[in-house]
């Protein structure tokens, strides 16, 4: 059964929505967040009028991002499919927050929640990268450089600081682009499959190092 919902904000007032659930931060200064939050707010109105859970479209997510992984075991030109999968999955990790924004029904746990989906959701992206003939040792360190970004994010946080802080090079959205690129690597030239894995995986690195520095410089500078 749906619960109904009350009557939607337009473009401007989910943005500021967003912000007050996210530390403040102001998407419209910055062209990819405001584009994407565009993007995922006109996706996200037929969900709210249906007044789904954002929970049930976090865990919705999860399963969408583990097909991933499935799709690149198969191998070959399936990891094109995978690539949607990756993009899907990416969206779709954004509509629950929209959702919740849309139709004031966020919660704690909906946040702890769709973090841990997130990290999830990370790690199925480095898994299909594996699976494609990514060094493990890659991929790991890619994973730990990600999960360093967003523990330093959410300790800041708790110690006063806004929950995002800074929009660093490595957050969710460049992830998912890095991997639909490798996959889509792999997918169009299946001889070559392993190499595009391995600069999937060295992007996810090297970008993931990044973030943290520039995270870690902007909680130094503001504790």
């Amino acid at each position: 059964m749906t619960r109904a919902v009350p009557d939607l904000p337009d473009r401007d007032g989910y943005f500021l929505r967003w912000s007050e659930l996210h530390g403040g931060y102001d998407p419209r200064g910055a062209f990819w967040p405001r584009t994407w939050l565009t993007l995922t707010y006109h996706c996200a109105l037929p969900l709210a009028r249906a007044g789904l859970p954002p929970d049930l479209i976090t865990l919705a997510g999860g399963l969408v991002s583990a097909a991933v992984a499935g799709l690149a075991l198969l191998g070959g030109r399936w990891a094109l499919l995978a690539v949607v999968v990756v993009v899907a999955s990416g969206l779709v990790d954004n509509l629950d927050g929209a959702v919740a924004a849309l139709t004031g029904r966020a919660t704690a746990f909906g946040y702890v929640l769709d973090s841990l989906v997130d990290r999830l959701s990370d790690g199925c992206y480095l898994l299909a990268l594996w699976l494609l003939g990514a060094p493990a040792w890659l991929c790991v360190l890619g994973g730990v450089v990600t999960v360093l970004q967003e523990y330093v994010r959410a300790r800041a946080g708790n110690a006063g600081m806004g929950e995002i802080g800074v929009v660093t090079i490595a957050e969710r959205p460049t992830r998912v682009i890095i991997t639909a690129f490798a996959l889509g690597g792999a997918g169009v030239l299946p001889a070559h499959a392993v190499l595009a894995a391995i600069v999937g995986a060295a992007a996810w690195l090297a970008v993931g190092t990044v973030g943290f520095a520039q995270l870690s410089l902007a909680v130094r500078k503001a504790l």
